[in-house]
């Protein structure tokens, strides 16, 4: 999907597990990419949509965090390409390995060759393809520790990665939700007009809103759950979700409470949280089985 000349969106319906959006920069020269899928051939589907383009290869790679449905396609563009995140993304991609095959170990995810950035940097990056500015910033840690969002400030675009899931349930147990919350004023600030988010439609700033109330949403019910001795399952299993019912993939509730009783708990930001406990709660919060990768 061309956005304006010489940028697209790369756009996976329906955006569920592992369906991550991607996207690209190009002057007919050169190409900056956003994001590289979860699977080889997705990967490889994406490569070709650069080509249709009538872009060339990448020669920088930027990932907006180190999860595998944004990374794993990596190694396909890493012998042309630098691959860049921020310094937390890689660290986080070196130390979690390939964490997908664990969750979902019978997605034929293809000739995956793990391949964490190597550019880093930790508050701003600007770099240019043609005349078209790229800012990269870290908004500090929200939906993971290492997140970066892709600001096009002349073209009024910006590439969220999953710091916005549109029609789909946020997640954050391994980053912060008042960090999330901040990442959203900080997105505001920017002043975007067109807003391409991790998983999900292309959209426009109205997104926010119904982001935030997803996260206050959560950060009440854990205040309140907490409080009453409740777990994070418990606390979930009783939640009525109201507007929030028709996100995609709403076991992730349970999920962004334990995130939640951390920080009640004075754990800070990004603390790494037991993920057996964490993915365990939403199978059990879906009926005993892991909600499905798509990819």
């Amino acid at each position: 999907m061309e956005l304006v000349s010489g940028v697209h969106a790369y756009v996976q319906p329906d955006g569920g597990w592992c369906l991550s959006n991607a996207g690209f920069v190009s002057d007919g020269h050169s190409t900056l990419l956003v994001d590289t899928a979860a699977t080889e051939s997705r990967a490889r589907q994406l490569r070709a949509a650069v080509l249709a383009s009538g872009s060339p290869l990448p020669t920088t790679v930027v990932n907006t965090h180190h999860h595998g449905d944004h990374t794993y396609g990596n190694g396909l563009f890493a012998s042309a390409a630098a691959i860049v995140g921020h310094t937390e993304c890689r660290a986080q991609a070196v130390a979690s390995g390939r964490h997908l095959d664990l969750l979902w170990p019978d997605v034929e995810y293809g000739d995956i060759v793990l391949t964490p950035p190597t550019v880093t940097y930790d508050d701003q990056l600007t770099g240019h393809v043609g005349g078209s500015e790229v800012r990269l910033i870290h908004p500090g840690p929200a939906h993971t520790t290492g997140d970066t969002l892709v600001w096009l400030p002349q073209q009024r675009i910006v590439f969220t990665g999953d710091l916005v899931f549109h029609q789909g349930t946020p997640f954050i147990p391994m980053g912060s939700l008042t960090g999330s919350l901040r990442a959203l004023d900080l997105l505001r600030s920017l002043g975007a007009h067109t807003v391409v988010p991790g998983h999900g439609p292309v959209t426009d700033p109205s997104v926010y809103d119904t982001v935030e109330r997803y996260l206050r949403f959560v950060a009440a019910l854990a205040e309140e759950a907490h409080a009453s001795g409740l777990t994070p399952l418990q606390a979930a299993r009783g939640a009525e979700l109201g507007e929030f019912a028709e996100l995609r993939e709403s076991v992730r509730l349970v999920a962004n409470l334990h995130r939640a009783y951390a920080e009640i708990e004075g754990r800070p930001a990004g603390t790494p949280l037991d993920l057996f406990t964490v993915f365990g709660d939403m199978a059990a919060l879906n009926g005993g089985v892991m909600v499905p990768c798509h990819a």
